[in-house]
């Protein structure tokens, strides 16, 4: 994928925006202002503005008063992101972290670790899911921490 060393030069504001769009348009079929806004916690203002920067990035097709398709190119950085997002969440998840906490946790870690190393965790990731038994001792490990 070219535009992976693209995503490299994007700031944590402009992925998270790409990956907002991104999910919004997977759960609804299109990405309007007032969704993204409502995604990410901000004002539609604020999105509009940054919806005006993707497009001009070539990130996105803005259209005024409907909201922002994904470009080729914005949509290849999105799913990137979304994969790594997904990737640490489904880890910390899997070591008993509550949702909330790994939703958050996830969102930052995306943006700060290596490609590989996220790539080294998917490969645990998948590991550990097809490994029951595993799982069990994991699950077992914590609920004896929490009660030491």
């Amino acid at each position: 994928m070219k535009h992976k060393n693209c995503a490299k030069n994007l700031s944590r504001r402009v992925e998270d925006y790409l990956e907002a769009i991104l999910n919004v348009t997977l759960e609804k079929g299109y990405a309007r202002t007032k969704d993204v806004a409502c995604e990410l916690d901000l004002s539609p203002s604020s999105v509009v503005e940054m919806f005006r920067k993707l497009n001009e990035m070539s990130l996105v097709e803005y259209r005024r008063y409907e909201g922002v398709v994904l470009s080729p190119a914005g949509r290849e950085i999105a799913e990137v992101i979304k994969a790594r997002h997904d990737t640490l969440k489904e880890f910390l998840r899997i070591i008993h972290v509550s949702e909330k906490i790994a939703n958050a946790d996830a969102c930052y870690m995306e943006h700060e670790l290596h490609p590989e190393t996220i790539r080294q965790i998917r490969l645990l990731v998948e590991a550990l899911q097809s490994d029951s038994g595993v799982s069990e001792r994991i699950r077992r490990s914590t609920r004896e921490g929490r009660s030491a």
